[in-house]
């Protein structure tokens, strides 16, 4: 779970549209569907900053990826390996 996620915030009621067997078979096998929903939702969060921070990112990604394939990775000569 990404760090910023944490058990004991505060919670608020929201209102979610979930497949009738999906819950059935949650309830069934005591999950808890409130925090399996949390914990869904905060991947997915999580998910998307990487997603964003990737594509905000990638020219400068792409220039590194570059200088690499030109200079090498800088401490390579230094690697016992």
């Amino acid at each position: 779970m990404p760090a910023s996620f944490s058990a004991n915030r505060s919670r608020r009621p929201a209102n979610l549209s979930i497949d009738a067997d999906l819950m059935a078979e949650a309830k069934a096998l005591d999950i808890n569907v409130s925090r399996a929903a949390e914990t869904g939702i905060a991947r997915a969060v999580a998910e998307e900053k990487g997603r964003r921070w990737k594509a905000e990112n990638a020219e400068a990604l792409r220039g590194w990826n570059e200088w690499v394939r030109k200079n090498g990775l800088p401490l390579e000569p230094h690697w016992p390996f």
